[in-house]
């Protein structure tokens, strides 16, 4: 068996292949991210040997590896992808000087497949990946909305300061649809019989609008807000009203997408406490295939939820923290499900009850919930039963 190590670089990457003795065939071999590229590599493989005897391995580099993998996967050739962070330690303890090139990374990643002591990255198979491509985008459109609102706030502040005082939440459908048609105090005061009746028109509760209208009609009379420059910030918060709303239409048509992918796959992941449909599609598709995973601590390492270790000499830290390190969407996933079970299924809430009448700060114990529950999930998964709790 020979074992080809591919550095991956944006626009060109390096491959290295060795031997089952780790004697180096070739090295350094360049070659560009195209399709013209990947052949020529190809090429040169097929001197020393063809697919049927030959592993490759490369590391989860942004998103820059995928066509290379994607072109040997078609290939017919067994490709191992791999964290960066297995490689570096491979480097610590196999490099006294620490060094890192494309040449020595290509050779490296190849001598860790021969070895092969390493955890495959979260890729097992079109619908997982598209699990886990589409809740990332759907949590890069959420964090988009979030700092669309948060300019919107700070229009508001300067232009009608009063307005946020009429609302609980200023972003509710009935607020949202009086900023698109009205901006500026002047617009509020001024509000016409038809301006008012196309408002209403459009919001579902029309006399809990027409009370908030009137209001803010009184607030505006006397408002602190900026008295020149109003056209300027009446376009700028109508047009961060109107990319707010078309945002989020764009989060249900992922959402959609997203649930018809999972209910495809049918996975019990939905039974474990504290987990829906969105982020049971971010778990499943940070995790990929169970099978990676040999038990539930190797899953909790991955998510970062593990405790990092504090030892020199005799001495070893018993408080240790959380070593956030892995996936942070799989993270995050965990402890929204964490926070929602802590508190409505039996079992997690006396654990998290527990936890706390040891004197353990809330996010301490719900991180212990969120631990449990990594625990739990490994099970479902590894099973693909669904989840029954163990009332004692």
């Amino acid at each position: 068996m020979l074992y080809l190590g591919i550095d991956i670089g944006k626009r060109n990457h390096v491959a290295s292949l060795i031997d089952e003795k780790a004697k180096v065939l070739f090295k350094a071999f360049s070659f560009s991210n195209t399709i013209a590229g990947a052949n020529s590599l190809l090429g040169k493989l097929a001197v020393h040997t063809d697919e049927t005897n030959v592993e490759i391995g490369m590391e989860a580099t942004g998103h820059y590896w995928l066509s290379i993998y994607s072109f040997f996967i078609e290939k017919g050739f067994t490709v191992h992808v791999v964290n960066p962070i297995q490689t570096d330690g491979w480097r610590k303890g196999t490099e006294i000087r620490k060094r890192k090139t494309d040449i020595i990374d290509s050779v490296l990643i190849a001598d860790l497949i021969r070895y092969g002591d390493f955890d495959e990255t979260s890729l097992s198979d079109e619908e997982m990946l598209s699990l886990r491509n589409l809740s990332r985008f759907r949590n890069y459109l959420i964090s988009s909305i979030g700092d669309l609102k948060r300019k919107v706030i700070c229009v508001l502040d300067q232009v009608f300061p009063e307005y946020q005082s009429v609302f609980s939440d200023i972003f509710g459908e009935t607020s949202k649809e009086l900023l698109s048609h009205f901006q500026t105090t002047d617009d509020f005061e001024n509000i016409s019989s038809e301006q008012l009746a196309d408002v209403l028109e459009k919001v579902a509760f029309k006399g809990f609008a027409k009370n908030k209208i009137t209001q803010i009609s009184e607030l505006a009379a006397n408002s602190f807000g900026l008295k020149f420059c109003r056209d300027s910030f009446s376009l700028q918060l109508k047009l961060l009203i109107e990319q707010i709303r078309f945002i989020e239409a764009q989060v249900s048509d992922v959402e959609m997408e997203i649930k018809t992918i999972l209910h495809k796959i049918d996975s019990p992941i939905t039974t474990v406490p504290g987990i829906g449909d969105i982020n049971g599609a971010v778990i499943l598709g940070e995790i990929g295939d169970i099978s990676r995973f040999s038990n539930a601590s190797k899953l909790a390492a991955y998510a970062g939820i593990d405790a990092s270790v504090s030892q020199s000499g005799d001495f070893q830290s018993s408080n240790n923290k959380m070593s956030k390190r892995g996936s942070p969407y799989l993270r995050k996933a965990l402890f929204q499900a964490a926070l929602v079970a802590a508190f409505h299924d039996p079992v997690f809430s006396a654990f998290y009850q527990k936890k706390r009448s040891e004197g353990k700060h809330h996010l301490t114990a719900i991180g212990a919930v969120a631990r449990k529950l990594c625990n739990t999930i490994f099970a479902v998964l590894k099973n693909n039963t669904s989840y029954i709790p163990q009332i004692k």
